[in-house]
């Protein structure tokens, strides 16, 4: 079975944000293996972009040789939630490779971090906290994994 792998820069605060985090990992984790690797903040002194570029020198740091990277970006393409499901079958089929999903902090991602996925993703051409977006990851994440089962989550 192919593994999940998330990148996210920093932790999650909230308690609302860690327990719909980890009722969707949990979830997740009964049809893929899940790898969560989280990279520091950066330091708050640091202006906008340098805040982007630090995290981005981090994200780089942590992809290994067989992650396919998956930018979440508000820029990148948007999908349903089917057209994820076969897209993550798509990215799965590769022995070679394993999806790698990468959200960065309050900032974004830097451009570096963008030009090295291969792929990137907009869960909404609206902005959302990067809590937030790592929730509708993870939901549309299982939902996609449902669907690949046939399993009854997703009514259309």
């Amino acid at each position: 079975m192919k593994k999940l792998k998330f990148l996210w820069v920093g932790k999650l605060k909230k308690g609302h944000w860690q327990d719909a985090a980890a009722h969707y990992h949990k979830a997740i984790k009964r049809h893929y293996p899940v790898t969560e690797v989280i990279v520091k903040d950066a330091p708050g002194h640091l202006e906008t972009e340098a805040k982007k570029e630090w995290e981005g020198k981090k994200i780089l740091e942590k992809l290994d040789p067989q992650d396919f990277p998956v930018a979440l970006d508000e820029h990148g393409a948007t999908m349903t939630s089917p057209a994820l499901a076969k897209s993550l079958t798509k990215w799965s089929e590769d022995p070679a490779t394993a999806p790698c999903f990468i959200i960065g902090g309050a900032f974004g991602l830097s451009q570096d971090v963008l030009d090295k996925c291969r792929f990137t993703l907009s869960l909404s051409p609206m902005t959302f906290p990067h809590e937030l977006a790592r929730v509708l990851l993870l939901e549309q994440l299982y939902r996609a994994a449902s669907i690949q089962k046939g399993l009854p989550y997703h009514h259309v």
